[in-house]
């Protein structure tokens, strides 16, 4: 059976492991914290890092240094994980969904001006699959309006857009090293601060509201309890199995990329006969291969296929489901419709993907795919 993902490793993970549990400090911020660190603020220019537990905490996180009353209200997609709504939920916030862009999964920049009211505080963009959403003009909104911006960038290692990396142009920025991402820690994810603002606070929220951080530096001679926060920050294991994935960084994605290629070469011919859509990426966006995925033409035929490539052993996966349409949801939502989110929560359909995919399954998988549609 093909997995639809098999998490790759670069063979200096336990290595490093072993490393951290003998330097005697395996808790947070320990050696391997700290290179990981360095090496995201060198190489993308990031203000300030700060590894945490997971995405979902690093949006937490983001959640608390902006200040959330009760009601506030923060604008974000629809089409994307029940972790990018939680964390604002948590704080009390009201969610105001918006649609998807027509031809790709990712916030209509168009849509979110006239969603804007006296309440909003932020706006939450998630940059699917890894490409980048229309930064500049969602920065100019935020700017007209006063508000954060906070980029979902879970999906989003080493893409760009305009050049810039994705993390570093809102104010507060949060990534995922789930072991379904290109680069990994089994869990994990890191919080991006580009806001000098918020970067001391950042601090004392992560450990658990004191000012522990500026203790173990030497900068005071005791810490205290001044802030809310909790436990945000991992184990120094973790860090030191993320840095042999960062180590790597570059062959990893060679070849998510190659493989990424392989996939929309041979499927370009049945989108060239408008039977399924295949991913589209902005002339401002780069493409990190995070994932490939096609579109079905309904709920009905994305079934089958999923059931046709089962019978020849490939696990193909669909994604998120409408969160404006969700249990917990449904009834707080403004009665608004989101066709592109629906459109996409019932038509897209994610392939195989990982590092030691071989080029003859790649072809397998497609043959099968051309063979279904045939």
């Amino acid at each position: 059976m093909f997995p639809f993902n098999k998490p790759y490793m670069t063979g200096k993970e336990t290595v490093y492991i072993r490393q951290s549990v003998e330097s005697g400090k395996i808790s947070g911020d320990g050696i391997f914290t700290q290179k990981c660190h360095h090496f995201f603020e060198k190489k993308y220019g990031f203000k300030k890092c700060l590894l945490t537990t997971s995405c979902t905490d690093a949006l937490e996180m983001a959640a608390l240094l902006i200040d959330l009353k009760i009601d506030d209200e923060v604008i974000m997609p629809s089409y994307t994980f029940v972790s990018t709504s939680n964390a604002f939920v948590l704080r009390g916030a009201k969610i105001i969904f918006t649609d998807s862009e027509k031809q790709i999964p990712n916030i209509d920049a168009d849509k979110i001006e006239e969603l804007i009211t006296e309440k909003t505080k932020a706006i939450v963009v998630v940059h699917y699959a890894g490409m980048a959403c229309d930064m500049d003009k969602i920065m100019t909104i935020a700017k007209k309006h006063n508000l954060f911006v906070i980029e979902d960038a879970a999906q989003a290692i080493d893409s760009f857009y305009n050049g810039k990396p994705l993390g570093s142009i809102g104010h507060l920025a949060a990534f995922s090293f789930h072991e379904t991402k290109n680069i990994i820690s089994g869990e994990g994810g890191m919080l991006v601060i580009n806001d000098d603002k918020f970067i001391k606070r950042a601090e004392i929220i992560r450990e658990k509201g004191t000012n522990r951080s500026a203790f173990f530096r030497g900068e005071i001679d005791k810490y205290s309890w001044i802030d809310i926060g909790s436990s945000f920050l991992p184990s120094d294991i973790i860090a030191a199995f993320l840095f042999a994935q960062l180590e790597n960084l570059e062959n990893i994605q060679n070849r998510r990329k190659y493989i990424w290629n392989k996939y929309h070469q041979g499927l370009k011919k049945l989108e060239e006969k408008e039977i399924i859509k295949i991913p589209q990426i902005p002339n401002y966006a780069t493409n990190n291969a995070h994932m490939f995925y096609l579109i079905c033409n309904s709920i009905e035929e994305r079934s089958a296929l999923i059931l046709h490539l089962k019978k020849n052993k490939i696990t193909a996966i669909f994604h998120y489901l409408s969160l404006h349409k969700s249990p917990y949801y449904q009834k707080k939502h403004d009665k608004r419709e989101l066709p592109n989110c629906d459109k996409f929560a019932d038509c897209l359909l994610r392939l195989p993907f990982y590092y030691e995919l071989k080029n003859e399954e790649i072809e397998r998988i497609i043959n099968k795919i051309s063979e279904f549609y045939a």
